[in-house]
């Protein structure tokens, strides 16, 4: 296929990006830093308060509109417009192995680092709305397993990777059209879109959501390891090891970003993938196996079983506050990364099927992830069972750095597990942070093969966020996190064409490929 104008003209300023999305996407980190050093609290304070509001206001489309995407998609996949292949390619550029990798770590960071090892036994302890068991019994784990596989589960991947990808592999890789988020509203809003302003704005505000959304887990990293350094090591748990920490680990991403999706990011992300195997595989083996086996059926038989009382559970039904931290927290954390990663995925699919890229997301990878959790806090709620650990107190002060390292020396190979763990946790984050600066770098050219410096430019700009926001204080990376459900609101209206658009992309490339009339 020949480029289109817009292609052509966004490769021409591919070096800077669009700058509108520069000025709009730089301004609010400027801005955000600048307000931050002006009055701590007012910004954590005025952030807490648009949480609260867009999480009540929002929070029940935030559910329903997962939810259509998901059965939507699986719609789309289990139909004939399921066979069409992504990207004008006839064979893939990716191994399955190496392609499933890379969704895997990309996606998973933020679950894989922070919530694998403390959710479930935060559920455990403290038993979800949807539960009438006592806590911290042996029926509590069924619950705890499958509230947490609701949180990370099928409608969450679902939102990431499938109708809006499909429409923008159709309008970019067909149509010519720019891989911007922008471009999701095309069918809706024509032709002037793609070159405005309005449509630098759209890019913008996906950007700015991605970013607080990436920089928080950065930032939380590095506090992870500097403790988990200080607890295995005796290392200073300061501001200076934080620091070292976050120098690491941007250089790995930024260098993984700059060398592209064949080389740095496919060989991080294979790494990480096949030492979860050999994690996961020594804790299966060595530690509590029956019961994490057992534990693992019984708490996917209760999110399958009450998987619709579970996923639309309203603040009518649940206590506000319990909503607002948890189902709509991750819901809107998923919605608010949706757009870029929908560029991500489409972009490393390309001679894929639309049936695999579904079915890789939307099923595997969630189907992954649950068994992760399981291993992980399976174990964990096994070591609170027992007294091994005790977590009650820092889990409901919400200090999963914490968690993670705890349930780690209590698994069989105590310090080199702790280790294995701490080194698999710094990669996962460095997929993200890879990912995402190379999708970033794609908003800004407009096309699939963005500039080194780009990459590098926007990998750089969210290490340094994250330094300054934890010299001043970690909380400021909480209240970062925070933002993501305001920015998911505007976002979220950005993915609603696209619970139409995608099935008419997905059969368009079927008829265009010659699989249907």
């Amino acid at each position: 296929m020949k480029p289109s104008a817009h292609d052509a003209d966004s490769r021409r300023r591919s070096t800077l990006g669009d700058p509108v999305v520069l000025i709009l996407s730089i301004g609010f980190i400027v801005a955000f830093l600048a307000f931050s050093f002006y009055d701590l609290n007012l910004v954590a304070d005025t952030i807490s308060q648009g949480f609260a509001w867009s999480a009540l206001k929002f929070g029940t489309y935030f559910q329903f509109m997962m939810l259509v995407t998901f059965f939507i998609a699986i719609g789309i996949a289990l139909s004939p417009a399921g066979k069409a292949k992504i990207g004008n390619l006839d064979a893939p550029e990716l191994s399955t192995f190496k392609w499933i990798s890379i969704i895997l770590c990309t996606l998973l960071a933020g679950g894989g680092v922070f919530f694998a090892a403390g959710e479930p036994i935060y559920h455990f302890v403290v038993v979800p709305p949807a539960f009438d068991t006592d806590p911290g019994v042996p029926a509590a784990v069924p619950g705890a397993l499958a509230q947490s596989f609701t949180h990370w589960g099928f409608v969450g991947w679902a939102i990431l990777g499938s109708l809006t990808a499909i429409v923008l592999a159709h309008a970019h890789y067909v149509k010519g059209q720019p891989l911007q988020p922008r471009t999701l509203l095309y069918p809706v809003l024509g032709e002037r879109l793609l070159r405005g302003p309005l449509g630098g704005l759209i890019d913008a505000c996906c950007v700015i959501a991605v970013v607080a959304g990436t920089v928080g887990p950065v930032g939380f990293l590095a506090t992870q390891v500097s403790f988990g350094l200080h607890d295995l090591f005796g290392l200073p748990n300061n501001f200076y090891t934080k620091l070292a920490v976050l120098v690491v680990l941007g250089v790995v991403y930024i260098l993984s970003s700059v060398s592209g999706v064949q080389k740095g990011m496919q060989l991080l992300s294979r790494f990480n993938v096949i030492l979860a195997l050999i994690i996961g595989a020594v804790i299966f083996v060595f530690g509590p196996t029956l019961f994490l086996f057992n534990s693992y059926f019984a708490g996917m038989g209760t999110y399958l079983g009450d998987f619709f009382k579970m996923v639309t559970m309203t603040a009518e039904t649940a206590p506000a506050e319990w909503m607002q931290w948890w189902i709509v927290f991750f819901y809107a954390w998923f919605i608010a990364f949706a757009p870029l990663m929908a560029i991500f995925v489409a972009r490393i699919s390309r001679g894929r099927t639309i049936r695999e890229m579904i079915l890789a997301v939307s099923v595997i990878a969630p189907i992954a992830t649950t068994v992760w959790f399981t291993l992980l806090g399976g174990s964990g709620i096994f070591y609170q069972m027992t007294g091994a650990i005790d977590l009650s107190d820092a889990l409901q002060a919400f200090q999963f750095d914490i968690a993670t390292l705890t349930v780690a020396k209590a698994l069989p190979g105590g310090t080199w597990m702790a280790l294995a763990i701490l080194l698999l946790t710094t990669i996962f984050v460095a997929t993200t942070g890879d990912s995402m600066s190379y999708s970033i770098a794609m908003v800004g050219a407009g096309h699939d093969e963005p500039s080194r410096f780009l990459r590098a430019f926007w990998g750089v700009i969210m290490a340094i966020m994250a330094a300054v926001l934890l010299a001043m204080r970690e909380g400021q990376i909480a209240a970062l996190q925070q933002f993501i459900v305001i920015t998911a609101v505007p976002v979220s209206l950005f993915l609603l064409p696209s619970l139409w658009n995608g099935p008419q992309a997905a059969f368009a490339m079927a008829r265009e490929q010659g699989i249907i009339d």
